[in-house]
C-alpha cells in the first residue's frame, strides 16, 4: 500500500483520510509512540510513520504552521461568535434535560502533554 501525504487545502494529510499532520504532531510532541496514535486515530502504523516521516523532512515549515495554528486557537472565538455557541449549548442541554438525560458534553480530543499518552491503558 502506497501512502502519500496530499494538500488539500487544509494542510498535509494522510491521503484517505482527514487526518493532518498537525493532528499527528500533537501526539509526537506528547510522546506517544507512533502505534498508540494510529490505535487512538484508527489508522495504521505505516499512515502514523509516513506522517512523522513528512513532519520530520519539513520540520521547519510544519512547526511553523503549527505554533501559528496553536497561537489562533489560543485567541479563542469572536464575542459574536462565542455567543451563537453557547446558545446552541444551552439548547442542547435543554433538550437532554427535557428527557431526564445528562448532557455528555464534549471532552477536548487533543493529548495532554503531561500524560505521556499513558493516561489511556498504556497508549
Amino acid at each position: 500500500m502506497d501512502i502519500t501525504i496530499i494538500d488539500r487545502g487544509r494542510g498535509p494529510e494522510i491521503a484517505g483520510t482527514r487526518i493532518t499532520v498537525y493532528d499527528i504532531i500533537q501526539y509526537v510532541r506528547a510522546g506517544w509512540h507512533h502505534s498508540a496514535i494510529a490505535a487512538t486515530l484508527r489508522l495504521s502504523s505505516a499512515e502514523v510513520l509516513e506522517a512523522i516521516r513528512y513532519i520530520d523532512e519539513h520540520k521547519e515549515d510544519v512547526n511553523a504552521r503549527y505554533e501559528k495554528n496553536l497561537a489562533r486557537i489560543a485567541l479563542g472565538n469572536p464575542p459574536e461568535i462565542q455567543a451563537k455557541l453557547d446558545a446552541s449549548r444551552a439548547k442542547v442541554e435543554a433538550w437532554f434535560a427535557e428527557r431526564g438525560r445528562e448532557y455528555p458534553g464534549r471532552e477536548d480530543p487533543r493529548p495532554e502533554e503531561s500524560t505521556n499518552g499513558r493516561d489511556s491503558g498504556g497508549r
